[in-house]
């Protein structure tokens, strides 16, 4: 019997065993995943080892120090640029205010020049005058503007040094023919009032009819309603 049962362990016929581990399976989980990190670990540390014996990773960092050391100096000179664009621009802002000012200036002493010029074209075309000595018409000049317009200029003078002041009204009249029979006409409906202060030079137009014959120009200095100054030319 006991020949069979040996017999029988030892044959294809024995019955089958099985062999299990006396091992925890979390404990079996635990070394797999020891066994792997260790595992990555040490090819980490292959793949950086062969990047110092290759050089890469110092030939990499030198690259990045340059390529970070050419961006700060792009960047210092794109501000510069950037400060010296805003500048020009400031410069040209202001360079075209001042000629724009220059240019109202040179208007303004061509038109003070023009003055300046009839003034002296006033003055050489006159012709001596009576009255006063303090005060006196020495120029009345008399030009046509068109069919039916006079402009008509006069200068007052103060002849005495360091005058006063004067205030009196000025009147000028016309006097004439229109189609053969008398015409008179004034420059304004009531004399116009003036202060001279050494000199004064007035002007103004006044309408005519186109058939009017001007013969004789008067102006007058009046104050208080007496005539201080008369002067009469003859056209």
């Amino acid at each position: 019997m006991r020949l069979r049962l040996l017999r029988r362990r030892l044959t294809v016929s024995a019955p089958r065993v099985s062999i299990r581990s006396a091992t925890p399976w979390p404990l079996r989980w635990l070394m797999a995943a020891v066994v792997l990190g260790f595992s990555g670990a040490l090819a980490l540390w292959a793949f950086e080892f062969g990047k110092d014996i290759a050089g890469l990773d110092r030939n990499a960092k030198v690259e990045l120090e340059h390529l970070r050391a050419e961006v700060s100096q792009l960047r210092e000179d794109l501000g510069k640029a950037q400060s010296i664009a805003n500048t020009s621009d400031s410069l040209l802002t202001a360079e075209k205010a001042a000629q724009e000012q220059l240019v109202l200036q040179i208007r303004q002493l061509q038109a003070d020049n023009q003055n300046l010029r009839t003034d002296l074209g006033f003055f050489e075309r006159l012709i001596p005058g009576t009255g006063s000595d303090a005060l006196s018409i020495r120029g009345l000049q008399i030009e046509k503007v068109g069919a039916s317009q006079l402009r008509w200029q006069v200068l007052m003078i103060q002849a005495e040094k360091n005058a006063p002041e004067f205030k009196g009204q000025l009147d000028i009249s016309f006097a004439g023919t229109v189609d053969g029979k008398p015409w008179a006409a004034q420059q304004a409906a009531a004399p116009e009032n003036v202060t001279i202060r050494g000199y004064l030079r007035q002007e103004g137009l006044v309408d005519v009819p186109p058939q009017a014959v001007v013969k004789t120009v008067t102006a007058k200095i009046l104050q208080g309603g007496a005539v201080k100054v008369l002067h009469t030319i003859k056209l």
